[in-house]
């Protein structure tokens, strides 16, 4: 125990800060892939892949560093959620493999069709990446059947319902956002007054997805708004989560895209933070009977292990931190194309 909290919801913490890291980082990437199709120009397009080249495969990295936390973790729930999600999981793997091959080979040959192969790859990839984590969240936020052993009793389909298809398209929607506008920050000119109509847009469609997945999730997953409803401390994060999204707008009025990137950082944040509010104390809810619900007590690794792997994380993420942080220092400020570019 440290400060008074048990290791259990410390290490349930360190996995939350590392998802919602990887989701602030990797999202943009995806988003800017989600929309790369929009971009009709063979310049735009190389400039929104040189945007994100210096800096996609290092925000994968923290991807890898929340799979291994909470293998290591919460092995129990490891191993439901990895069987309940096998199908959307390898399809999530896939997508990235595709999408690292296809940013790698485009600018190996300079043909037309072998280029816009790649594009349509490039971005079909990062929709289906993106879609995958939002059904994957939509799921363990709503719940899933699990028996008395902790073990996912459902059929293959069953992360395909309602809620966790509007979360999915509520993700795609926000990662777009996100990668449009850190790609306006990124680029000059034509391209930049592009990419501004883009986010603008963009923040529409994410509005009116998050406002309807917002409806549904009052009116038929009540669940996911009891802690907040009966602790009104919480509601600071919905709070600052709605304020961060109607900022978006107004920074991208004012052109202060820096500023409307941080609300977009801010808003993946408040989300993940929230759900984790009413999830928690689960890992993952079981939807058939809370009886079964796998959560940090019963799905922890050993309180040794627990403070080992605090030990090791305390070392390691603050160094990823900071090698993240000088990759984005070093590639800082507006694009430039030349023989080294994709």
């Amino acid at each position: 125990m440290i400060f008074g909290i048990d290791y259990n919801t410390l290490w349930f913490l360190v996995f939350g800060a590392v998802i919602t890291g990887y989701a602030i980082l990797d999202g943009f990437d995806l988003g800017a892939g989600a929309l790369h199709l929009f971009l009709k120009k063979e310049t735009s397009r190389r400039i929104a892949l040189n945007a994100i080249g210096p800096v996609w495969d290092g925000n994968e990295v923290w991807l890898v560093i929340g799979g291994g936390a909470l293998f290591a973790g919460f092995p129990v729930a490891y191993a439901a959620i990895f069987s309940a999600f096998y199908l959307p999981a390898m399809i999530f793997l896939i997508g990235l493999i595709w999408r690292a091959v296809a940013i790698e080979f485009r600018s190996k040959e300079p043909g037309k069709m072998w280029r816009l192969t790649w594009d349509i790859i490039y971005s079909f990839a990062c929709i289906v990446v993106t879609l995958s984590l939002g059904l994957m969240l939509g799921n363990v936020a709503m719940g899933l059947p699990l028996d008395s052993q902790k073990e996912f009793n459902g059929d293959i389909l069953s992360f395909l319902n309602p809620f966790s298809i509007m979360v999915a398209v509520t993700t795609l929607a926000l990662f777009m956002t996100h990668g449009a506008i850190y790609l306006a920050m990124k680029t000059e000119n034509r391209l930049y007054t592009k990419l501004t109509i883009l986010a603008k847009n963009f923040t529409v469609f994410f509005l009116v997805a998050f406002g309807v997945t917002t409806l549904y999730t009052l009116l038929y997953i009540p669940h996911l708004t009891d802690r907040i409803r009966s602790n009104p401390v919480y509601f600071i994060f919905p709070v600052l989560m709605f304020l961060a999204i109607a900022n978006i707008p107004r920074q991208l009025k004012n052109g202060n895209y820096r500023f409307a990137f941080i609300s977009s950082s801010i808003t993946i944040a408040s989300l993940l933070i929230t759900v984790a509010l009413e999830v928690f104390p689960n890992l993952l809810y079981a939807s058939n009977d809370p009886n079964n619900s796998i959560t940090i007590s019963n799905a922890a690794s050993s309180p040794k292990t627990m403070k080992t792997l605090l030990i090791i994380a305390l070392i390691g993420t603050p160094l990823v931190g900071i090698y993240t942080s000088f990759v984005f220092w070093t590639f800082k400020g507006k694009v430039k194309l030349d023989d080294m570019s994709y």
